[in-house]
């Protein structure tokens, strides 16, 4: 059953607060809006014109599952938990804005059983998966370009792996001094796959672009390069080419035949970045609350 704190969620249509009810089966305000929770456990918050976003499809979402399940990104899942063990060492809620199928906030969950979870994405598919891996976490479908449905200064930990930033409303619902984890691939990262995967090109000025999007509203406080090498079968390379935003326009027929004559393993580097910013006051404006 999920489980969640009487002054973390907001009602995405009043901006009420939000209460599970019948037993954990209904999120609901007091003015009465209802959303059920779906037979795998996650909650669609989604309302009118829903999200211009295209969310990742059943296949995108089992090729991500297939691929960390295979810990190929153990070490960035324990770098990105260290890094928020060192900077936020006993959080109350804990917040991951684009989670997937939960694979890093579940380690989150390991080392603080404490913490409430929740976890934001926008495809259904992910967060069946995400509601399975986390147990009591609470997963929300929703869109983290709209307001988020989480009170002011709510959440003491965020987490933002590959997955889009909305620098003004992750400032207004984290804690004052409150920490932001984000991780971005480094350039080079996948090199050697990325012309037969079809991967999309790393920009290599990302790391300093999210610190700019960032500016006024966070001051960046650790870096930590992860940087290893893989060993992939080419149903690896399948599944990190269909997991991620490529994903949305390869065919999975062409890119299984373009994979039919490679090696029974290929190394690939591995490059992250984990950045990790704290909450600031921000700008004229935009006070603690």
């Amino acid at each position: 059953m999920p489980r969640l704190p009487d002054d973390l969620l907001s009602c995405p249509v009043c901006a009420a607060g939000l209460e599970l009810l019948a037993a954990g089966q209904t999120l609901g305000c007091a003015a009465g809006h209802r959303f059920d929770a779906a037979k795998q456990g996650y909650f669609n918050l989604l309302t009118g014109r829903g999200t211009a976003f295209q969310p990742d499809t059943a296949e995108m979402v089992q090729a991500r599952a297939d691929f960390l399940g295979a810990d190929h990104y153990g070490h960035l899942q324990t770098a990105v938990a260290d890094l928020a063990q060192r900077h936020a060492p006993h959080p109350r809620v804990i917040l991951d804005a684009g989670a997937g199928t939960g694979y890093y906030l579940a380690e989150l969950q390991r080392r603080h059983p404490g913490a409430a979870l929740v976890a934001l994405d926008i495809s259904k598919f992910a967060l069946r998966r995400a509601a399975g891996a986390l147990g009591d976490g609470v997963c929300l479908v929703w869109d983290v370009w709209r307001t988020l449905p989480v009170r002011d200064a709510a959440v003491d930990v965020m987490i933002n792996i590959f997955a889009p930033r909305n620098p003004t409303e992750f400032h207004r619902v984290l804690t004052p001094g409150g920490v932001l984890l984000v991780v971005t691939p480094l350039p080079g990262h996948l090199a050697e796959i990325a012309d037969d995967a079809g991967l999309l090109a790393v920009r290599p000025d990302k790391a300093e672009g999210v610190a700019t999007t960032l500016a006024g509203l966070f001051d960046e406080v650790d870096a930590v390069s992860v940087d290893y090498t893989l060993q992939l079968s080419p149903t690896d390379i399948y599944n990190v080419a269909l997991m991620g935003p490529a994903g949305h326009h390869l065919s999975a027929r062409d890119l299984t035949a373009g994979l039919a004559g490679f090696p029974g393993r290929t190394a690939a580097s591995a490059r992250f970045t984990v950045q990790v910013f704290r909450r600031s006051a921000g700008p004229s404006g935009l006070a603690d609350v």
